[in-house]
């Protein structure tokens, strides 16, 4: 599985909030990659300008990698009591790193900006 498929589901989550509509289909998606269904926890961090502009953390692992990125990426994004909810404007020039906290160790994924300042 590429992280461009984890990475693409941090951000889906945010849309469907942003979009009020769901979008994700969470059996597809666990029938392609069996290992979304593992037990995996996540951080997911939006940045705005290169600059922190959400986070959430899984403190223990308990749900399944999907889930976890789903939640952490939808509470980086409008629970982060640090910040006000991302405007769908912001969420436009947002980066994503997430990372997985797996028992290798961390592995980090980020991509870049949906539309360039």
């Amino acid at each position: 599985m590429s992280q461009s498929v984890l990475l693409n589901i941090a951000r889906e989550s945010i849309q469907e909030v942003l979009q009020a509509q769901e979008s994700i289909n969470r059996e597809e998606l666990l029938t392609s990659y069996p290992l979304l269904s593992e037990i995996i926890a996540t951080q997911v961090t939006l940045y705005l300008n290169g600059k922190p502009r959400g986070t959430s953390i899984s403190e223990i692992p308990e749900h399944s990698l999907l889930e976890d990125i789903i939640l952490n990426a939808k509470r980086a994004a409008f629970q982060d009591s640090n910040f006000i909810p991302v405007s769908t404007s912001e969420y436009l020039h947002t980066s994503v790193e997430l990372v997985l906290f797996t028992a290798d160790g961390p592995i980090s994924h980020r991509d870049g900006p949906m539309l360039s300042e």
